[in-house]
């Protein structure tokens, strides 16, 4: 399969469909059936589950923004706080018009699992704004990303709550709020407020490689999934949905590995091309336009023809709940690897797995961003900056141990893959109370 393009006309995409019934869908209760699970086959305390069941903290602010009409416009924002027994707690900002407090909720709590599953000393967090950040000018964003972070005050802090990107964020969100939450605290200690978040941009102390590692994380789950299946990459196609960060970047990451991706789909629509996208091109469109509409090389299509189309790898990279009952019947694929967070539902992955697709869930699967946020924030504290080769290097490493781990104890205890992770991330939680007791 080559990634040459056949150009066609300049097409005009068919509009994003709302989720599967997005009006029955609570992805809070979702993740706590899949604790409930987990917890049994760890055979975790009463006390401990009823503990990790809730968030310790839930932070809501209503603060205004100055827009660009001079009018004032006022917003909510959110901040929850899951867990933070094995370390400062840690979670993207989110600016979306879907943030509400019950997703923020099962997000944070993911975040909990993935840094217990990982090793990594942190707690699980959450956070957002109630927006549409595609609304908005690059002043407003920056203005309105000043005003939620003062808002939040001393509830974050390096040592305590560590922001990072998500869903409508990036890099130079994290720096705008990296410099007003620097510019609120002590003059003398000032610059060692630097890793008040990680994902910053590299000139402005993020780390090498920090932007591709959610999407390097998957790929490191796709390449360790075929070694198990012996099964090629070389020659094989993928469709991914989602070409935000984490899909853009798995696209071009695929494509090394002679994977062509064939089908793309973000918030405007969704393209296909039988004989491969060119990723480069496509992420280039996409940062100039703001989407994968317009895109000359490749053909419209809809919700439904996308996941009809016959591939080897899914890699959902966008929101929760898009593959429900109908899109796990007509998905023609052998694996999903989930690149967002939830995007499969428990009645979509009950048929895939009926139908032999294997899934790597999102627990394990797309936890490489927050393994590498632990190591810029290691490198912000040491005052060092690592090479791209010893990001990468660590990163493989840690990936490669926990999916290995992650697979043999869903074989041992006949269990899916998502419920030995959570089951895995319970039983260390679980051993840390044990230890530590509840105070007082």
């Amino acid at each position: 399969m080559s990634n040459s393009e056949s150009p066609s006309s300049r097409p005009s995409l068919i509009p994003l469909k709302p989720v599967p019934d997005p009006d029955r869908y609570d992805f809070f209760k979702v993740i706590q059936g899949y604790l409930d699970q987990a917890a049994k086959v760890a055979d975790v305390p009463d006390h401990v589950l009823d503990i990790l069941s809730e968030a310790k903290n839930e932070i809501i602010v209503h603060f205004p923004v100055l827009m660009d009409s001079g009018e004032h416009r006022l917003l909510k924002g959110y901040r929850i706080q899951h867990n933070n027994l094995l370390g400062p707690f840690k979670g993207g900002i989110r600016y979306h018009e879907s943030v509400g407090l019950d997703d923020l909720k099962a997000l944070a709590s993911m975040m909990t699992w993935k840094c217990s599953l990982l090793g990594i000393p942190f707690g699980g967090a959450k956070g957002g704004i109630k927006v549409n950040p595609r609304n908005l000018s690059e002043n407003e964003l920056r203005r309105m990303t000043r005003r939620f972070t003062h808002a939040l005050g001393s509830n974050i802090g390096p040592q305590y709550d560590i922001p990072a990107p998500d869903v409508g964020t990036n890099g130079q969100t994290m720096v705008w709020l990296m410099d007003t939450y620097m510019n609120t605290v002590g003059h003398h200690s000032k610059n060692a407020q630097r890793r008040v978040v990680t994902g910053k941009t590299v000139a402005s102390g993020g780390s090498l490689g920090r932007e591709k590692a959610t999407s390097q994380g998957v790929v490191h789950c796709i390449v360790e999934w075929a070694k198990e299946n012996r099964f090629d990459l070389e020659g094989k196609t993928a469709i991914v949905q989602g070409f935000g960060n984490v899909g853009s970047h798995a696209s071009l990451l695929l494509a090394k590995l002679g994977v062509a991706t064939v089908a793309v789909g973000d918030h405007s629509g969704y393209l296909c091309n039988p004989e491969g996208f060119s990723p480069h091109k496509l992420v280039e469109h996409v940062r100039t336009h703001g989407s994968i509409e317009g895109y000359p090389h490749g053909t419209t299509c809809s919700r439904e023809q996308f996941f009809g189309i016959k591939a080897d790898i899914f890699v959902p990279a966008a929101l929760e709940n898009q593959v429900g009952e109908a899109e796990a019947q007509a998905l023609d694929v052998k694996l999903v690897a989930e690149g967002a967070n939830g995007p499969v539902n428990p009645d979509g992955e009950r048929i895939l797995l009926e139908r032999g697709i294997s899934v790597i869930p999102d627990v394990i699967a797309n936890s490489g961003g927050v393994t590498v946020s632990y190591y810029e924030w290691v490198q912000n504290g040491r005052s060092e900056r690592w090479d791209l080769a010893k990001v990468d290097e660590k990163l493989e490493k840690d990936m490669v141990h926990a999916y290995r781990r992650v697979m043999f104890y869903s074989r041992e205890k006949n269990v899916n893959p998502r419920v030995a992770a959570y089951a895995l991330a319970l039983d260390n939680l679980a051993q840390v109370y044990k230890e530590r007791g509840i105070f007082p």
